[in-house]
């Protein structure tokens, strides 16, 4: 038991120590200019249009054929005419 509060411990101290170390300027790398919400914009579009495209597509396809199928009855004999 008390290793483990032990290994606790010294994980939170480290871990506190080592936040200082690995902070960095979060704008430092990201390059965001006016171009960069047209580029998102882009990217993102065809995610949301090729679903809806596809779903009139389908819906085109399949709209002029019927759900249920007609099954002739069965030639046991049993009908009545």
């Amino acid at each position: 038991m008390n290793n483990i509060s032990v290994r606790i411990f010294l994980l939170v101290t480290l871990t506190l120590f080592a936040a200082d170390v690995f902070a960095a300027d979060s704008y430092r790398w990201l390059h965001v200019t006016i171009d960069t919400p047209w580029a998102i914009f882009i990217f993102l579009l065809p995610m949301v249009l090729i679903p809806v495209v596809l779903m009139a597509i389908l819906y085109w396809r399949f709209s002029g054929k019927s759900t249920t199928s007609v099954v002739p009855p069965a030639q046991n004999g049993t009908e009545k005419d």
